[in-house]
């Protein structure tokens, strides 16, 4: 389990800090006195449950509860605060609970054993992506159409790379190869990486792709995908290599020749 709480009050978050070590002892617990540093955490992990106070600078916790949601739509969001005025403004976005400061442990452990969404629903996943045959994206089972066609094709780069971060200069290598003037392709890549979040936040789908300065990766986390099950299960995998991958892409070849070593031997 990987919880986050935010409080800007130092010492009230130094109380729950307290309470959580003792209360669960296993989970993964992130701690910000910042809405908006915790914000940028969630959107590089997926948080299952949310311990917000409400009143907070830069952005308050009924606004960073809506964000929040929008990148993980199953998170269950706890608030604590001074007083009861918010807790219809927390009922109105779906919260799980509501706790009055400082809070106990039996009042924590109490929220945590009656979760909105408890950790089975991690087992469904909104996006499917297919690598085996021809490759393709799939978001509550429909395809993503981006605007542009190379869109998607970035993303399959991202899934081959399999997590890894992939520079901007290894992208457009992929796509384009030696072809063409370079200024033009890292101003038609600025086109497609826009097009890439315009489509991902329509679907409310941020934290998928995880950026830093001049590079891209795919959450695997976040994502149900046969390549990745089938290279972590191999025989017990629920999705089956049968010697097709990404077959619209050239630049694929490399990988597919290496999948085809690990599913038939070197024999082959």
């Amino acid at each position: 389990m990987r919880i986050l709480a935010v409080d800007d009050d130092k010492t009230a978050l130094g109380k729950i800090k307290d309470i959580l070590k003792k209360t669960v002892p296993d989970a993964t617990c992130y701690y910000f006195d910042s809405s908006l540093s915790a914000l940028a955490k969630a959107r590089e992990e997926e948080i299952d449950v949310a311990f917000l106070d409400v009143k907070m600078p830069e952005l308050n916790g009924i606004d960073l509860g809506r964000y929040l949601t929008e990148l993980n739509p199953y998170i269950n969001l706890i608030y604590i605060s001074e007083h009861t005025d918010y807790a219809y403004e927390a009922m109105r976005i779906h919260a799980s609970g509501y706790i009055k400061k400082p809070g106990t442990g039996t009042e924590v452990q109490s929220e945590l054993k009656s979760l909105r969404f408890p950790e089975l629903r991690k087992k469904y996943k909104r996006v499917f992506i297919q690598t085996f045959g021809n490759f393709e994206i799939f978001v509550d089972k429909e395809p993503v159409e981006f605007k542009y066609k190379r869109t998607k094709e970035v993303v399959a780069i991202l899934v081959n790379n399999r997590g890894a971060q992939t520079t901007n200069g290894e992208i457009v290598a992929s796509l384009w190869e030696d072809d063409g003037d370079p200024e033009k392709k890292n101003s038609y890549l600025y086109n497609l990486r826009q097009d890439l979040q315009n489509t991902f936040s329509k679907l409310k789908l941020e934290g998928i792709i995880l950026k830093q300065h001049g590079s891209m990766a795919i959450a695997k986390e976040k994502v149900d995908c046969d390549l990745f099950d089938w290279l972590e299960n191999k025989a017990s995998s629920k999705y089956a290599y049968t010697g097709d991958y990404m077959n619209q892409y050239s630049w694929a070849e490399d990988f597919h020749a290496e999948l085809d070593e690990i599913a038939y031997g070197t024999d082959n």
